[in-house]
């Protein structure tokens, strides 16, 4: 199976509500910030609680001025404040859960056998480009390192 989108090209745009209810669009922090995009296949599993712990841990690398960090699961968005209340996650974790998985389908990362995304990232320049991705086996974590050193390689062009 190929996934995810080439580098270069313009993201999708999307608009998802985050644990708390609010919506959140992709296309607002254009001309403003660069975007990590994190999909994570579930909340509350092993791997994806550590590595959230792990940007939680580092947020402040992660979302600055010119930075914003956005975490998509097919959760629904009462189980990902429940999640995020419970784990201390202090930054948008979005509910891609209906229609089920469109937005994880635009960026060609959803695994449609076990209905969630891939463990995929993609960085997302100001002009709304795709600058970079990478996309892991399900039970392998992400480099944040590496994730940081591209993150703000966008922020900076």
């Amino acid at each position: 199976m190929s996934v995810g989108l080439v580098v270069g090209e313009s993201a999708p745009d999307f608009t998802l509500r985050d644990q708390f209810g609010a919506d959140v669009a992709l296309s607002s922090f254009r001309g403003r910030k660069s975007v990590l995009l994190l999909f994570y296949p579930f909340a509350f599993s092993g791997v994806c609680t550590g590595e959230l712990h792990q940007v939680r841990e580092r947020l402040a690398e992660f979302v600055t001025f010119d930075t914003e960090v956005l975490a998509l699961s097919c959760d629904p968005m009462f189980s990902l404040r429940a999640y995020a209340d419970s784990d201390g996650l202090n930054f948008p974790l979005l509910s891609d859960f209906w229609p089920h998985g469109e937005v994880a389908r635009a960026y060609e990362v959803f695994d449609e056998q076990s209905g969630c995304p891939c463990r995929s990232s993609y960085v997302v320049d100001r002009e709304g480009r795709l600058t970079w991705a990478v996309h892991n086996a399900v039970s392998v974590g992400r480099d944040l390192d590496e994730h940081l050193v591209q993150l703000r390689a966008a922020a900076e062009a």
